[in-house]
């Protein structure tokens, strides 16, 4: 089991003032953040290494969060947040269902790549088995209506939306979660990988390649 690595500032902390116990949640959900993209692994994660981070008594992080999987689930809730953002500000770039679906996912691929230890947790941690994950449904939610919008444009054949979505978030999420952890294969390019799931399962036409088009970094570093 890896070793919880050592907080990156041991500076004591100023305590937060009265009715301001928010502000604290927020500090050790960052921290404990923080350290899961570093461990890949939930189960190596230590509440007293994360009140060390954040500079406050072990007791005060049980204030919060009763035992490590609700602090994990937090952080969890927090990256699925992330990534909704992320998608809905690519697809808003296009008015072109085609191209703000295929942002969505890019959007994706690139928050897997600059937090790999984190996308590992969220697709492998038994904290969800546990406790269970509803707000994952927000972005099984936003995928779908992006390939509805897709069908209803005539730019991919019609189906069932759902099943579609589900098919391509299952293939998008097991060739990032397989970068993260085989970084050794010879990978193509993301973009390319992604375009390909896109005409496969959705039905779209490729995109055309443009000379210096610029495309997003292969997810291949491993935590």
């Amino acid at each position: 089991m890896a070793a919880t690595p050592a907080p990156k500032s041991a500076s004591r902390r100023r305590p937060n003032a009265r009715g301001h116990g928010e502000l604290l949640r927020e500090e050790i959900i960052a921290a404990a953040a923080e350290m899961l993209d570093e461990l890949a692994d939930d189960e190596a994660l230590s509440l007293r290494a994360v009140a060390r981070a954040v500079s406050i008594a072990a007791t005060s992080v049980y204030l919060h969060f009763p035992d490590r999987d609700a602090l994990v689930l937090a952080v969890l809730q927090r990256c699925h947040e992330q990534l909704v953002h992320a998608g809905d500000e690519a697809a808003a770039a296009s008015e072109d269902p085609a191209l703000a679906l295929r942002g969505r996912i890019l959007a994706q691929a690139t928050w897997a790549q600059e937090h790999p230890g984190l996308y590992k947790v969220m697709h492998e941690s038994k904290v969800h088995r546990r406790l269970g994950m509803p707000f994952k449904k927000v972005l099984v939610a936003r995928t779908t209506s992006a390939v509805q919008r897709c069908m209803d444009a005539g730019m991919a054949p019609a189906d069932d939306a759902a099943t579609v979505a589900i098919d391509l978030r299952t293939a998008v999420n097991g060739m990032l979660s397989q970068r993260i952890n085989e970084p050794d294969l010879p990978w193509s390019p993301a973009a390319e990988q992604i375009d390909r799931f896109l005409t496969k399962l959705v039905g779209l036409a490729p995109p055309p390649r443009h000379a210096g088009e610029a495309t997003p970094p292969d997810v291949v570093r491993s935590p």
